[in-house]
């Protein structure tokens, strides 16, 4: 089959079932654990805002109009305390209703370690399955993306907010206490995010004391023993026998191919 990629899908379930869609069509990736897989580079790139056809991509699938115009695209989805709604400098205001003005998590995972974060609330647990998460806990529910940037620098003074990818897709990391590990980190911080309530209505930042740690497994047969990217700008066929699959990231036996970063990117996928 061909078609324009997209991030792969979780369908729902009690295990990891991934999806990789492909243009109108979703294959169905468990069935295929250990066995060939192919994917083949057109050299042609579909906006994945716009739909239109162009040679390269930005920020991850769009093409360049779409690159400059779009509030998606802006430095404060990535970080979120330079929110430009918040400074009056936002591109689309009505967007920025609808995904940022929104409540959020902040949150506790264990990826490559134990690192902090923040999603939208309609995002769990599909942000920690994104990022590999073994282990997953929220402390927080924040009125706005805005406000749980605030709260995400705060925390992460003492705790990573990023995820070594490499490391993520070297195997499990060991197990963690992930509520012991927040009742320290948000004693140490309790001066900082007191100051930080002391500026929101009371309900705009409330703290999460009784949610339970989910756990995540992914279907994996071998990691690999040294983590080695695929680039389909380098060499247009990538095939391989699929070992696993986790977070946003194929497991072949020659490499690991992040699809999210091929988004928009126009492939036959032969299985």
């Amino acid at each position: 089959m061909q078609g324009s990629l997209r991030k792969m899908i979780r369908a729902p379930g009690p295990d990891p079932q991934y999806l990789l869609p492909v243009g109108t069509d979703h294959v169905a990736l468990n069935q295929f654990l250990g066995q060939p897989l192919s994917l083949t580079y057109t050299r042609a790139i579909q906006c994945v805002a716009c739909g239109r056809t162009t040679s390269k991509s930005y920020n991850q699938g769009y093409c360049y109009p779409c690159f400059t115009r779009l509030a998606a695209c802006d430095l404060c989805i990535v970080k979120p305390e330079r929110c430009h709604f918040a400074a009056g400098t936002c591109r689309e205001p009505t967007w920025a209703q609808d995904h940022c003005l929104q409540p959020h998590y902040v949150y506790l995972a264990n990826t490559s370690g134990m690192k902090v974060g923040i999603t939208r609330a309609s995002q769990i647990p599909t942000r920690w399955f994104d990022q590999g998460a073994v282990a997953a806990l929220k402390l927080m529910r924040v009125a706005s993306r805005h406000l749980a940037g605030q709260v995400e620098v705060i925390l992460a003074r003492h705790v990573k907010d990023k995820t070594d990818w490499r490391r993520m897709l070297s195997g499990p990391p060991p197990p963690m206490d992930l509520a012991g590990a927040a009742a320290r980190l948000l004693a140490q911080c309790q001066d900082e995010l007191s100051t930080l309530q002391s500026r929101h209505d009371s309900d705009a930042l409330q703290l999460l004391t009784d949610e339970s740690m989910m756990t995540i497994e992914y279907p994996v047969i071998v990691y690999p023993d040294k983590v080695r990217a695929l680039n389909l700008e380098k060499e247009a066929q990538v095939t391989g026998t699929l070992q696993g699959i986790k977070g946003q990231y194929l497991l072949l036996d020659r490499g690991v191919l992040n699809i999210r970063k091929y988004s928009g990117y126009i492939v036959a996928v032969n299985v």
